[in-house]
């Protein structure tokens, strides 16, 4: 999920601005209503009596340890981030790029945005600097052919286009 620049060094999360945005909703999310929300839960739990045999009680206690585990991890990654910026036009695939391409021997494009490990989601088209596709791609230009090692075998896929927008990667 992170990168660590040197042995001992603290990790490092690369995030674009609407990544780190929405991280940050979530965590305070977390902290104001779900937090609420399983104290609330807890209380009631707690009033029907007998605990050890309370599935809600102990279902609310595990849920309340995920949450809790999860603001953590968010905490870290906001304090260790590195953010993603657009700093003028680049000709050149960096974090941030959205990059069209098309496979060898197929009509269609394909558009992906390269981020860091923290908000990949090929899905949505997001995928991550340190992925196989993600490392072909760093470095190359515009009508650079990279190759890409998949379970069936090796792809290869030409740059088509490479922009940068103002922060916004979804």
């Amino acid at each position: 999920m992170a990168k660590a620049h040197a042995q001992g060094q603290k990790p490092v999360y690369y995030l674009t601005p609407e990544g780190a945005r929405k991280l940050r909703e979530e965590l305070e999310y977390l902290k104001t209503e779900k937090r609420a929300e399983l104290a609330a839960r807890l209380r009631a739990a707690i009033q029907m009596g007998d605990l050890s045999e309370n599935a809600d009680y102990i279902a609310t206690k595990e849920e309340q340890g995920f949450v809790e585990g999860r603001i953590q991890q968010l905490e870290h990654i906001l304090r260790h981030a590195v953010f993603i910026e657009n700093n003028g036009h680049k000709d050149v695939v960096e974090l941030g790029a959205r990059v069209t391409l098309q496979e060898e021997g197929y009509d269609d494009e394909e558009t992906y945005t390269i981020v860091g490990a923290t908000e990949a989601d090929p899905l949505r088209g997001l995928i991550s600097n340190e992925s196989p596709m993600g490392r072909a791609l760093l470095g190359k230009r515009v009508g650079d052919v990279v190759e890409v090692q998949a379970p069936n075998g090796t792809m290869r896929f030409k740059i088509v286009r490479i922009e940068y927008t103002s922060g916004d990667t979804a």
